[in-house]
């Protein structure tokens, strides 16, 4: 059998700030045969600014699945593929994955040259707990979808990271604070690396307020990183929990039934929310068995 020589290289680049291009990640780039890029325009750019001009081929959420057959084909000719994103590392909520995963699988030699990602850069300024998180990428658009996801996400005791598009910033602040509670801890970090970079601080009831009338908040490309959920405190009685949502939700919306429900029993807010999303979405005539 013939020796496969074709070569993908999955590179990371920077997410804002052209210097964090490593040694490493512009060798790929200049001994690549083709560039598959999310966005040849942006990518192009970078490749201009390091003196590199390279064959690019666009492949992103759209097109991923028809490019991955010519791009194996490339492969097989014994080409080296660069994989590149528009910033940080390919894949983590960027294109990639049917193409690293039918590579790999068809014996193709698969490699990194890791370097920027805005989730680590993220988490390595919150100065929130780091030896064990969750990245969620973006939050559902729509409130009532968004806050499900975050009632799913109530009790998650890692850290959260999620990535947000500015517009919906201060919409996603204001829920998170409804949801997982106003007093919990969270960063907004913007415009990571570039010359604006800005860290916010603070409890989310505070940050959600700062969004609601600091025009900055929806400037620029954004990465949240939350504090997990606290132990649930001792002495909860969860079957009295359970009941008092089951019956609460009958007559009230999620976040009221939670309230009261937390109230009565000395649950956290958060907990109770949770349960009452997954009693809301059980069943639209009565509680879901919780």
């Amino acid at each position: 059998m013939a020796r496969v020589t074709g070569r993908l290289q999955v590179v990371a680049t920077p997410i804002g700030n052209l210097a964090d291009l490593s040694e490493r990640a512009r060798e790929a780039l200049a001994g690549a045969d083709v560039i598959a890029a999310e966005d040849t325009r942006h990518t192009a750019a970078l490749l201009k600014a390091s003196g590199i001009r390279k064959p690019m081929l666009s492949l992103h959420e759209h097109n991923e699945l028809r490019r991955v057959p010519a791009l194996l084909a490339r492969l097989a000719a014994g080409e080296r593929v660069v994989l590149v994103s528009d910033a940080g590392t390919p894949l983590l909520s960027d294109p990639g994955y049917e193409l690293v995963r039918r590579a790999a699988a068809a014996g193709f030699e698969v490699s990194t040259v890791p370097g920027p990602s805005a989730i680590t850069a993220a988490l390595a300024v919150a100065g929130l707990p780091t030896d064990r998180f969750c990245f969620e990428g973006f939050l559902p658009a729509r409130e009532r979808e968004r806050r499900a996801a975050l009632g799913a996400l109530a009790q998650e005791p890692r850290t959260l990271v999620f990535f947000e598009a500015p517009h919906r910033i201060a919409a996603t602040l204001a829920d998170m604070a409804a949801v997982l509670g106003p007093d919990r801890e969270a960063v907004v970090a913007r415009e990571l690396t570039k010359v604006h970079e800005t860290v916010y601080r603070g409890a989310l009831r505070e940050l959600a307020s700062r969004a609601a009338t600091e025009a900055n908040f929806a400037r620029g490309e954004i990465t949240l990183v939350l504090r997990g959920a606290a132990a649930a405190a001792h002495g909860v009685d969860e079957q009295l929990l359970r009941r008092a949502i089951g019956l609460l939700s009958k007559e009230l919306p999620p976040a009221r039934a939670a309230a009261i429900a937390a109230q009565l029993t000395g649950a956290t807010r958060a907990a109770a929310y949770a349960l009452a999303t997954r009693s809301a979405a059980g069943s639209a005539g009565g509680p879901a068995d919780i």
